[in-house]
C-alpha cells in the first residue's frame, strides 16, 4: 500500500489561515451550535475513515472531504477553522511512523516519499478553498487591478492550447526554483503570481536561456538594466543574470520603479519591461494615462509588446484559477524543500541525471540541477567535494544511487563509454571477433610446422613496438570547438585530474580553449 506521506507544513498552514480569514463573526449562538456541531462531527467522521482507509486512495478522498469540510466552516457563522486544526494536523501525520513503512525499498517510486497530497494546482483542492480563497494580499491585488478581458482571455486559450507544454514546464522549473525567487516579490509587496507569469513568458523557467537580442536569465535582462540593478559579470567568468534569486530581486527593484512612474499599472509596466521603459513613460505622459488598452496607447506598443503583456497576465491568472479551466499543473516531488550535498566523488551534472533517475511522469532532475546550480554546464567536471544546491529528494536519490551500487557504477560505465571504444585500431581486433587471416582454408594441408606457425607472430612484434613508440611520440590532442576537458579524459580514458596536472589547468571550471594543444599523459589510449 503507497502511503500517503506527511504533508509541508507551510502549505497546510497556510491552507488553515487563508480559509480561517474568511470566517465571518458569530450569530446566534443556539442555531449555530447545531451547524457547528454537525460540521465537528462530520470531521471526526472522516478522521475515522482516513484511519480505516485500505489504500491511498481511500486516503486521498478523506483529505479531499476534510479540505471541503474546511471551506465549508467558513461559511458558517461562528464555526472556527482553527477547532478543526487538531483533526486537520492528526490526519496529515506520516502513517509509516505507527504502522511500518514497506520493507521493499523499491516498492515506493522515487520521489514519491516526497509527494505533497494536498496540491494547490486545482487536482483535489474544494472549490471554495480555491482561487481567490488561497491567495494572499498582493495576488488578490493583482486578480483587482488586471483587466480580464478578451486580449487575456485569448492568451489563456493559447497557453491551453498550443502553447500548455511550454506552461507545463514553467510550472514545474518554477517550483524548483520558487524558494529562491519568491521572497524577492513577496518582499516588495509584489504578487507572485505576476512573477510567475513573466518567468513563463520570458524562459519557460529556463535559468540559461539568451535571446538574440542579448537578454539572458529567467527573467530576461539586457546586459545594460542588468547592470543598473547590480547584475552581470562576477569576476570569476559568471554572469549573474542566470542567478535565479538575483535576477528576481533586479526584476522586483525594476517594476517597483516601473510601478511608481506609471501609477501602479500593471498593464504599462509589463510593457515597459518588454518594449523599453523609455517608450511606455512617453507614450503614458502624452496619453494623460491612459489605459494600455485604449487604442490610442495600444497602437504606439510594437507587436511584440502587444502580444507580451496579456500573455503574462493571462499565465499569472492560470496559476492562480487553475481548476476553473480544468488545469492540472504536474507534480514536483518535494521541489520547493531546498537542501545542499557534498559531492562524495567527482561527477557531473549529466552523470548525476543518469544515476538519480526520475519520478513517474517527470522529465528527471537534469533541469532541475542546471537551475539550482547555474555556474556549472551539464558536462563541466564537478571535483569531489563540490557542494550542489538540491531539493530533498534528489539529495536522497544522490546518497541512494549515485555514490555507491549497481546504479553508480552502470552510470559510470555509460560516462566513459563512446563510439571511439567501439572501433578498430590498427591490427588490434576486438574480443569475440576473429581475423580473416586466422582462419584456415578448406583445401590447406591440415598440418604446419612450427616455424612457419611461428614466424607471423615474430615478424609483427617489431611492427607493435614501432606503433607503440611512434603514439608514445605523439601522445598530444588539438582541442577542438565544444570539447571539455571532461569528454577528452573520456575518449582518451583517463582521468580528468591526470590530463589537468599534465596541461595546468586549474579546477573547478577546467577551462580549456580550441587549438589548444593537450599532453596525453596517463592516458590509456
Amino acid at each position: 500500500m503507497v502511503l500517503i506521506r506527511q504533508k509541508t507544513a507551510q502549505i497546510s498552514l497556510a491552507l488553515l489561515a487563508s480559509v480561517a480569514l474568511l470566517a465571518p463573526a458569530q450569530g446566534n449562538a443556539q442555531r449555530l451550535s447545531r451547524a457547528v456541531q454537525n460540521i465537528l462531527d462530520q470531521a471526526q467522521s472522516i478522521e475515522a475513515r482516513f484511519a480505516q482507509a485500505s489504500d491511498a486512495e481511500q486516503q486521498e478522498a478523506a483529505l479531499s472531504e476534510m479540505e471541503k469540510l474546511i471551506a465549508q466552516c467558513s461559511d458558517v457563522r461562528g464555526c472556527q477553522v482553527q477547532s478543526l486544526t487538531p483533526v486537520y494536523r492528526r490526519m496529515l501525520q506520516p502513517k509509516g511512523q505507527a504502522e511500518g513503512v514497506q520493507a521493499n525499498e523499491d516498492a515506493l517510486d522515487e520521489g514519491d516519499e516526497d509527494e505533497d497530497p494536498i496540491n494547490f494546482t486545482g487536482q483535489s483542492v474544494p472549490d471554495a478553498a480555491g482561487a481567490d480563497a488561497l491567495l494572499d494580499e498582493r495576488n488578490k491585488r493583482f486578480v483587482q487591478m488586471v483587466q480580464f478581458n478578451p486580449a487575456v482571455q485569448e492568451g489563456i486559450r493559447r497557453w491551453l492550447t498550443d502553447m500548455r507544454p511550454a506552461l507545463m514546464e514553467s510550472y514545474v522549473n518554477y517550483q524548483y526554483l520558487r524558494p529562491h525567487m519568491a521572497p524577492a516579490f513577496q518582499r516588495a509587496g509584489l504578487p507572485e503570481a505576476l512573477l510567475f507569469g513573466i518567468m513563463a513568458k520570458e524562459s519557460n523557467g529556463k535559468v540559461h536561456v539568451s535571446s538574440r537580442a542579448g537578454a539572458s536569465g529567467p527573467l530576461q535582462f539586457m546586459p545594460a538594466t542588468g547592470r543598473r540593478f547590480g547584475l552581470g559579470p562576477d569576476g570569476t567568468g559568471f554572469d549573474t543574470r542566470f542567478d535565479a534569486r538575483m535576477s528576481a530581486e533586479a526584476a522586483a527593484a525594476y517594476l517597483l520603479e516601473r510601478y511608481e512612474q506609471l501609477n501602479g499599472n500593471i498593464e504599462l509596466s509589463l510593457a515597459a519591461y518588454n518594449g523599453g521603459e523609455g517608450r511606455a513613460l512617453r507614450i503614458y505622459n502624452q496619453s494623460g494615462g491612459r489605459s494600455f488598452w485604449d487604442i490610442s496607447v495600444y497602437n504606439q506598443f510594437p507587436g511584440e509588446t502587444r502580444d507580451y503583456v496579456p500573455m503574462v497576465i493571462a499565465a499569472a491568472w492560470l496559476y492562480l484559477h487553475p481548476s476553473e479551466y480544468g488545469l492540472r499543473f504536474p507534480r514536483t516531488w518535494g521541489a520547493g524543500r531546498v537542501s545542499q550535498i557534498q559531492l562524495k566523488r567527482a561527477t557531473s551534472i549529466n552523470e548525476l541525471t543518469i544515476c538519480l533517475g526520475n519520478a513517474r511522469g517527470s522529465n528527471g532532475y537534469q533541469r532541475a540541477l542546471r537551475n539550482l546550480n547555474p555556474r556549472y554546464r551539464i558536462n563541466d567536471p564537478l571535483p569531489e567535494g563540490t557542494t550542489l544546491t538540491v531539493t530533498n529528494t534528489i539529495a536522497s536519490l544522490y546518497n541512494r544511487y549515485c555514490v555507491t551500487g549497481k546504479r553508480a557504477e552502470t552510470t559510470r560505465q555509460l560516462m566513459m563509454s563512446s563510439v571511439n571504444g567501439a572501433l578498430v585500431h590498427g591490427s588490434t581486433t576486438p574480443v569475440g571477433e576473429v581475423r580473416v587471416s586466422e582462419l584456415t582454408p578448406t583445401n590447406a594441408p591440415s598440418q604446419a610446422t612450427p616455424q612457419r606457425a611461428s614466424a607471423p607472430a615474430a615478424s609483427t612484434a617489431p611492427a607493435r613496438n614501432r606503433t607503440q613508440q611512434r603514439q608514445q611520440r605523439t601522445r598530444t590532442h588539438r582541442v577542438a570547438r565544444g570539447e571539455t576537458l571532461n569528454a577528452i579524459a573520456r575518449r582518451y580514458q583517463c582521468s580528468v585530474q591526470q590530463l589537468a596536472s599534465a596541461n595546468n589547468i586549474r579546477a573547478p571550471r577546467y577551462a580549456i580553449q580550441p587549438g589548444q594543444t593537450l599532453r596525453l599523459t596517463g592516458c590509456r589510449k
